[in-house]
């Protein structure tokens, strides 16, 4: 045996005999509630694995044929890949018939095949069951389960069963299973308490693969905890992945703190959101228009929600059409990109139309740029389809620069998934990895440019300096060293500089900077105030200013505390005083080492501190 990630779900009217079919192709009745039993219709969902002759396993889901119970359908058939439509005999097309084929087509579902169920009943009306398979064949012209195989079975008598399982077989076979790596997502169905083993959590897993001990999150109530055991089909296994019915024992994570329509994931990577973009498509059958912000239910894996719907190109869609839009929520849920939902009236309760969600985390626009910008990010990730890359490298490029922890939950998936499609884009130079984040080439180049302009600024303003101190660039180290890289910019020591760039031999500048730094050191310990040294100097404005502004750019100079000048021979001459006196010092013996007073000493010791070169304990300081 040989469980594989593909989902099988029947859809079809009330009464049609699917949980008696699936009971006969596997021997489980899928009819688990009391209420169920004693009225003999499905009311919640049902499960149960298929064993294949060549031992493969799929999970089977029987939905509710009830109009009333259409939210449980849409909760089962949204995780199904293949559809099993199954039409009474004695009753052919119904009205539950047709609106469960439509909500499979909006859900995206591609294959399938039919059963024509209760053929025991009609065995003595001659030419009935071909009138029925003509009926039948008339109803799926144009949907997906056109030309596909129509099986006439009984489930009392068991006639063409093995015939209903070869085409099932056949039906596997077509069906692309679920890819199986990536970030764990399961909509919850069921939640209940084991006696001994606490709460269990069932599902459709939609992709990713889990493992016991694994770290989850819940949401969209953000709860964590972890993955304790996990059950396929009633047997205990070491992983489970998308395309199987999961039941996961969940530590740490109480019942009351878990529903449906909640979601277990693992942690870290998806988000709760409360508007999303999407592509909405109205069924041509629909009497009236959906009209812009008109209120709707939204049924998207296990939960139902109240939302509005914004539209962004018209007032309203018209029956049959295809239009970009958001779905505003009125209470937050999770989801994923190309996730199907279903949209219903809010009142009359009928099925609209559906759509599938482009992007999961958006917002109110406002204003028409952002409408613009909102429709234009839809069409090209609908373009970008489910090429992961391809939608990783225009978010990136839109946002300019994301951190490498937003970017797991941008693109739903893990760390390894997105280091790899992250090192792909690097490769082709789409963009690059900047200390903690991922960064277009288009915004880097901006960045860059802006470097080099503030640089050649910095230049044009200071001549005569070697080059702009590195900590007035205000760029990271990274961008700072590519630009190096790249041959726009050169270091030398502290500064950096363009290529082309030769100081300036200023006489008059250094006889003005030397003229400073004598002044101050004619004060020594008894400091001078900026405004001092100005009168003192008695410089022009533009001339002092210059050479002040050069000197605290490359360090040789410190404006302190009360507004004292400390030149870098000071400071110099300062921490062999406090290393002379010892490892730990304290003001009035520093005051005493250089016959200063109060007044001057405790600025430098404040600066000194705030330079990590003491660390203030009570009365004295430590040299560090």
């Amino acid at each position: 045996m040989r469980e594989i990630s593909l989902v099988l779900g029947t859809a079809g009217h009330i009464d049609h005999g699917k949980t008696a079919l699936i009971n006969a192709l596997t021997g489980i009745n899928c009819d688990r509630l009391i209420e169920e039993k004693r009225r003999g219709i499905t009311i919640e969902l049902g499960f149960a694995p298929l064993t294949l002759d060549d031992g493969r396993v799929v999970s089977v889901i029987d939905v509710p044929g009830h109009e009333k119970f259409i939210r449980q359908m849409v909760a089962g058939a949204s995780g199904i890949d293949a559809a099993l439509l199954v039409i009474a005999a004695d009753e052919s097309v119904m009205p539950q018939t047709r609106e469960h084929l439509a909500i499979m087509e909006l859900l995206g579902v591609h294959e399938g095949l039919i059963a024509i169920t209760k053929i025991d009943r009609i065995k003595d009306e001659e030419g009935m069951l071909e009138l029925v398979i003509e009926d039948v064949k008339e109803f799926v012209k144009g949907t997906f389960l056109e030309g596909k195989s129509i099986v006439p079975v009984s489930s009392v008598t068991g006639e063409n069963l093995d015939t209903l399982k070869t085409e099932i077989t056949a039906l596997i076979d077509r069906v692309q299973t679920r890819p199986v790596s990536g970030a764990f997502f399961l909509p919850v169905d069921r939640a209940f308490v084991i006696s001994g083993f606490g709460t269990v959590v069932t599902g459709t897993a939609y992709h990713g693969t889990a493992h016991p001990s694994d770290r989850i999150e819940v949401l969209p109530s953000g709860r964590e905890g972890r993955i304790r055991t996990l059950q396929v089909h009633s047997k205990n296994v070491e992983s489970a992945f998308a395309g199987q019915r999961v039941a996961a024992n969940l530590a740490g994570i109480d019942i009351d703190e878990i529903t449906r329509g909640d979601v277990v994931c693992h942690k870290g990577i998806f988000r709760a959101t409360r508007c999303f973009e999407a592509i909405i498509k109205l069924m041509p059958e629909v009497r009236e228009p959906l009209k812009h912000w008109q209120r709707v239910h939204v049924c998207i894996g296990t939960s139902e929600v109240l939302a509005r719907v914004s539209l962004l190109q018209s007032k309203q869609i018209e029956p049959g059409e295809e239009v970009p839009a958001q779905l505003v929520l009125e209470e937050p849920v999770v989801c994923t990109y190309g996730q199907r939902f279903i949209l219903r009236f809010y009142s009359p309760l009928i099925t609209i139309g559906g759509g599938e969600i482009i992007f999961p985390y958006s917002y109110k626009p406002r204003g028409t740029s952002s409408r613009t910008k909102i429709l234009e990010r839809i069409l090209k990730l609908k373009d970008a389809g489910r090429d992961s890359e391809a939608r990783f490298e225009y978010l990136i490029d839109e946002a300019g620069s994301i951190s490498k922890s937003e970017a797991l939950q941008l693109i739903q998936d893990t760390q390894e998934n997105a280091e790899s499609l992250a090192g792909k884009l690097i490769a082709r130079g789409k963009i690059v990895s900047l200390d903690n984040a991922y960064v277009s080439r288009r915004y880097c180049d901006e960045m860059l440019h802006e470097l080099v302009k503030s640089v050649k600024d910095y230049q044009k303003h200071f001549s005569s300096e070697s080059g702009m101190p590195i900590e007035n660039a205000n760029v990271s180290r990274s961008l700072l060293n590519m630009a190096v890289n790249e041959g726009l910019l050169m270091l030398d020591g502290n500064k950096v500089h363009t290529p082309e760039f030769i100081p300036e031999n200023d006489e008059t500048f250094n006889q003005n900077k030397n003229a400073l730094k004598n002044i101050c050191m004619s004060h020594k310990w008894q400091l001078i105030t900026l405004n001092e040294l100005k009168d003192e100097a008695g410089l022009p404005e533009r001339e002092f200013t210059k050479v002040i502004q050069a000197m605290r750019n490359s360090g040789e100079l410190a404006i302190i505390s009360e507004g004292f000048i400390l030149i870098r021979e000071l400071e110099d001459e300062m921490k062999n005083i406090l290393h002379s006196i010892g490892s730990q010092v304290t003001l009035a013996q520093v005051r005493d080492a250089t016959g200063s007073t109060r007044k001057f000493i405790l600025p430098i010791l404040e600066y000194f501190d705030a330079k990590k070169y003491t660390r203030r304990t009570g009365d004295y300081r430590v040299v560090l």
